[in-house]
């Protein structure tokens, strides 16, 4: 089974300017994915997709092959999905036809090698349209998680149908990370967006699947490697 990885790293970010290629613990952020993913023993090529100069010279330095996004894919608004799209077409162009999509976002660089191959295993195994990867969530609808109602007051955004006074008794519920989407090229040209198909999850320890969205999440990043050392 012939698998591709790829990383998508615009150059605009507005939480945290400049955090793909911000150097985290001594090497740029986007780096990180890219080690993992060459790293990683059923990935055979690794690319990254971006509109950006600087990212691009870190991306070649660091071994990934690069795909010049269009601008028109590098907006706030863009749809990731798009480019995803975008990314497989050129790929298949450039290296031929592929069984499995591996997407490592930049934003995630705590991810092991361990969930990059569990997340390729679990989609087949699962004969799973796309594999994702979540985390315990902190909070839960069934119990500490509020809405307002039409009269002013608040109720639990998922009533359970016994009273629930313990978290223990609750559902488990998860969070959704960034850490390894896991998928097809079939599934991601013919169909638009996650749930669109069958999805099975593989889940990842909170250490792991941190999600770089502004300089906090940096530092709690830096913060656990400098920890590692």
């Amino acid at each position: 089974m012939k698998n591709f990885a790829f990383i998508f790293a615009r150059g605009g970010s507005k939480g945290l300017p400049g955090k793909n290629i911000k150097p985290l613990a001594g090497k740029p952020l986007l780096q990180y994915s890219i080690d993992t993913a060459i790293a990683s023993p059923s990935i055979e090529y690794v690319f990254v997709s971006t509109d950006d100069d600087d990212i691009a010279r870190v991306a070649i330095e660091s071994g990934a092959v690069l795909i010049e996004r269009p601008a028109e894919l590098a907006t706030d608004l863009s749809p990731e999905w798009l480019s995803w799209r975008h990314a497989i077409e050129w790929a298949e162009s450039n290296y031929g036809q592929f069984d499995g999509f591996v997407s490592l976002p930049a934003t995630s660089p705590l991810r092991g090698i361990i969930d990059v191959e569990a997340a390729i295993k679990q989609r087949k195994d699962a004969n799973a349209d796309i594999c994702i990867s979540v985390t315990p969530a902190s909070r839960s609808p069934y119990f500490n998680m509020v809405k307002h109602t039409s009269d002013d007051l608040i109720e639990l955004v998922i009533k359970p149908e016994s009273e629930v006074t313990r978290r223990q008794d609750a559902p488990e519920v998860f969070d959704i990370t960034t850490v390894v989407y896991a998928s097809t090229p079939q599934f991601i040209l013919n169909n638009y967006g996650l749930f669109s198909g069958k999805v099975t999850s593989i889940e990842v320890p909170k250490a792991r699947a941190v999600d770089i969205d502004d300089i906090y999440d940096f530092r709690m990043a830096e913060a656990i490697l400098q920890g590692e050392e």
